[in-house]
């Protein structure tokens, strides 16, 4: 289960970007317009030299989270729009693929649908590789299975748990509820690369990284989407945001956390995922090599016009944004030149209501 931030975090956090919060948070009230927006021409200096962003050139290399993908790849088109003269390259070879590269150099940004782990910041500390995390928005993890199936209705997470994790005995359906029918159990999720398999893992079983192998797995929603759609008794999982597309031919199951007293089946809604009601609700990242936000002017330009029009890009793939206090502020502390902290701002400004998951 993946934590909120640590109490001492947030004290540290307050302390950093506190007077920074409070001094942007008078631009917002006062003039909206004083925060300059990457559709403006202004200037930034990298390495000695001098370079005017309504001229800006360069490349920037994505990988990573299958899931982040869809908003990153919005970002990217929208600012390669403006500034057809940058390039930028979106992969998906999966949130742990995806810091394979980023921890040795390769990449400027990966799209995580996780924080990096432990072995993944070692590894990148020992390359000195030093990052920015900077989270873009809320995704609701879906339960997903076959229109055909009519007897699923809900889903427990302790339900979740029997099916999925190692050694399962579960192969029909009526291993799992009695009543439901005597039929084989045809499972799809993501691969161990992904972020949202290491989310599901250690949500729903209890442990990171420990699930049953029997199954059709893949980095790509897209192939788990045409495989539950392809067959009656198929029951998969993966990001939200892949699900809207195909509604009409796959269901989503409610999911009940019946580890909460007087808990609901629950249906992933931007309110019930904003206000991480939703049991299997998370935040999503990039991941901002900061050798490159330093020397490619591009970068810190798409990064911060990324944030400034987080809310929108979100709501475009049919993710739930943060409030739009927190896209404001993060994208104002950036211009600023403040890096750290952002993980901790998302807490100040949206988790203050939510219980923890």
């Amino acid at each position: 289960m993946m934590s909120q931030p640590k109490t001492i975090g947030l004290i540290l956090t307050f302390l950093l970007v506190g007077g920074v919060i409070g001094y942007v948070g008078g631009w917002f009230s006062s003039s909206p317009s004083s925060i300059v927006t990457v559709t403006e021409k202004i200037t930034v200096t990298s390495g000695g030299q001098t370079q005017t962003t309504g001229q800006l050139a360069g490349e920037i290399i994505i990988d990573g989270s299958s899931t982040v993908y869809p908003i990153t790849e919005a970002a990217a088109e929208a600012f390669m729009n403006l500034y057809p003269n940058v390039k930028i390259s979106v992969g998906i070879s999966g949130t742990g693929g995806g810091f394979k590269r980023f921890v040795v150099g390769e990449t400027d940004i990966n799209d995580a649908s996780r924080p990096i782990l432990r072995s993944e910041a070692e590894t990148a500390q020992s390359n000195g590789i030093e990052w920015i995390e900077v989270p873009v928005a809320i995704d609701g993890l879906v339960v997903v299975v076959n229109r055909q199936n009519d007897w699923v209705d809900c889903l427990t997470i302790s339900e979740l748990k029997k099916i999925w994790e190692p050694d399962s005995k579960v192969s029909k359906w009526s291993d799992i509820r009695p009543e439901w029918p005597n039929a084989p159990i045809l499972l799809y999720g993501p691969g161990p690369d992904s972020g949202t398999f290491d989310y599901f893992t250690e949500r729903v079983v209890g442990k990171l990284k420990a699930s049953r192998t029997d199954y059709i797995a893949s980095e790509d929603d897209n192939v788990l989407v045409a495989g539950v759609e392809g067959e009656k008794n198929a029951l998969g999982y993966f990001g939200y945001a892949y699900y809207p597309h195909a509604a009409d031919r796959i269901r989503i199951v409610p999911i009940r956390d019946d580890l909460k007293e007087g808990s609901e089946c629950v249906v992933p809604t931007d309110e019930t995922v904003g206000s991480f009601v939703y049991p299997l609700a998370r935040p999503i990242f990039i991941y901002v090599n900061k050798k490159a936000w330093n020397e490619k002017p591009w970068l810190r330009e798409f990064v911060i016009f990324y944030l400034e029009n987080g809310e929108k890009f979100a709501k475009q793939v049919s993710y739930t944004p943060f409030t739009s206090q927190y896209y404001k502020s993060a994208a104002a502390l950036l211009r600023a030149g403040v890096t750290d902290g952002l993980y901790s701002l998302t807490s100040i400004v949206v988790w203050r209501n939510a219980g923890p998951h």
